[in-house]
Formats: structure tokens, sequence, C-alpha cells
């Protein structure tokens, strides 16, 4: 693929190159050595189907992405639904905060696609998502520390508790209290914004329990020039992977997903720089890249 940009035709032509299965993906997620790099949908193939639809999860499992991310709230009357921001007046043909609206109402309503076209997709609820996902790609729950007490049950529910990873941008002290039961139940991952004055304690914090190292660390690296980059390596070395996200300049010193648009070279900074799980807004140039780096199946 040259560098132009993949149109929607052809990003949907985009598929695995051969079956990999949900036990594949699993263990890729636990092994921070393994050179594939990990490419997760930011709220699923949105440039196609609307945000956290269950068509955009669809799209995002056919082109052979690792793992979606998609976001979860809690409506008035205790349903877990799909849905990114905290009011429904962006994505939806309805208006209102999620937590004062009833299921009931949100069912009647429709989803918008990224321009603001009304489309025929429906709002999702948590389950009918994961229920989507089984067996089929790794899933990544944001927005949902506060809830994930409800979620988890869900997951339990719909045998999807080992697809899933959870995080948060907290402490290991902060982890270990508001969420320690969960533990040992799922894949937890901290978000470590490098600009923060005591990120490396964090981090280190994080390490130092050789029984419990987090699958990965999210990092936010709004320059190239922060020491800690330097770190990446040892880290992945000791256990745990790294997860830098493509989608906007301001998490990945200017490496983002619209330069990377018009020259795929700009994805080669986070290869040099050992990262081996992205959060794209691209999924099917990024795969496409990682395919002829030999990074991706």
């Amino acid at each position: 693929m040259n560098c132009k940009e993949a149109t929607p035709k052809e990003e949907n032509k985009i598929t695995a190159k051969k079956v990999v299965t949900i036990n594949d993906l699993i263990t890729n997620l636990q092994d921070s050595k393994n050179k594939d790099v990990i490419v997760v949908a930011h709220r699923g193939d949105w440039r196609n189907a609307p945000e956290n639809s269950i068509q955009a999860i669809k799209n995002c499992i056919e082109m052979g992405v690792d793992m979606v991310e998609i976001d979860v709230q809690e409506t008035k009357d205790g349903q877990l639904v799909l849905m990114h921001d905290k009011t429904i007046n962006r994505t939806t043909t309805g208006k209102g905060k999620v937590t004062e609206l009833t299921w009931e109402y949100l069912q009647s309503l429709h989803l918008l696609d990224g321009i603001g076209h009304e489309t025929p997709h429906k709002i999702p609820t948590l389950e009918e998502a994961l229920k989507v996902c089984k067996d089929k790609i790794l899933v990544n729950l944001d927005k949902s520390y506060e809830i994930f007490d409800k979620c988890f049950e869900v997951a339990k529910k719909t045998g999807t508790l080992s697809q899933i990873i959870i995080k948060g941008n907290k402490t290991k002290a902060e982890v270990e209290t508001q969420f320690g039961k969960y533990l040992n139940k799922v894949n937890f991952m901290p978000i470590v914004r490098l600009n923060n004055p005591n990120s490396k304690q964090i981090i280190n914090e994080y390490l130092k329990d050789k029984n419990n190292i987090p699958v990965a660390f999210e990092f936010t690296v709004p320059q190239d020039t922060i020491a800690l980059i330097k770190e990446f390596k040892n880290i992945r070395e000791q256990g745990a992977s790294i997860w830098v996200n493509s989608l906007w300049p301001k998490h990945n010193g200017g490496h983002d997903d619209e330069k990377a648009a018009l020259n795929t070279k700009v994805y080669d900074w986070f290869l040099n720089n050992h990262v081996d799980i992205i959060q794209t807004d691209r999924p099917a140039l990024l795969l496409s890249y990682l395919r002829e780096k030999g990074k991706h199946q």
C-alpha cells in the first residue's frame, strides 16, 4: 500500500492474512516480548460506521484488528450502554445526559455518523457488544473504571473476561484499594502521562511487584524528547507491554494518524521506540503498514 490515505472502499477490503484465534490474541497480549504489534481501533471503525456501534466492532473483526476500544456509560435505570460522551447530543438523534435518560428512551434513537448524519444503527448495550466480540477480538473498556463492578458482571455473564482490558489513571495503591478484588480476574492497565513529574515513581511502584506486573502501561507522550521514552524497552523486558495512542499529536509527540495518512513512515517512530500496542483512528492504514513491516499477521 502506498502512503496515500486509504479510501473507505479500500479500507473495507483489508482482511486478516490468516486465521488468528482469540487464544492467539490473548497470548500476544500477555507476552510483552512478542514482536507482533497489537492494533487497537479507537471507538471501533468509526470512519465507516458510527462510533461505538455494533457495525463499527464488526468491521474491526473483519479487517483483523486485534482489539476494539469501546466506551461505557450507565443509564438512569442501570443499563450499561456504549457511549463516549456524558451526553448523547453529539452521536445520536436525541438529547440529554446518559445518567438522566432511560434505556427505553435510548432505544427509540438512532446513531449519527462521523459528520452528524442519521444512520439506521442503534445504541448498543455492553452485553450486546461483548457477545459480538466473544472469541473474536480483544476489548478495551474505556470510561468504565468507576462502574467496573457492573461491567465485570456483564463480562462474566458473556464469558469475555479474558478478552478485556480495564484501565485507569491511578497509582498502584489506589488501584489495589478501589479495584483489588478484580486484579487477578481481568487485565488492568495503568495510564501514565509522561509529563507528570511523578511518572517514573508511578511506573516503578507497579514494576516492583514482580508477581503482579501490569499487562501494559498506556503512556501519553506529549513530546518525543521526554527521557522516559528510553525506558520503554526495559519496561517490556520486565513483562509489561507499551501502549501509545497514534490518535492525536498530544499523545505521541506529533507522530499521529493524520500525518501517517500522508506518509506512513510517521509510524516508524512507534516501532523505533519499542511500542507494541497502538491505538489508532486509522486501523486499516496501520494494519497495512505493520503487515508490510512483518509486525502483524
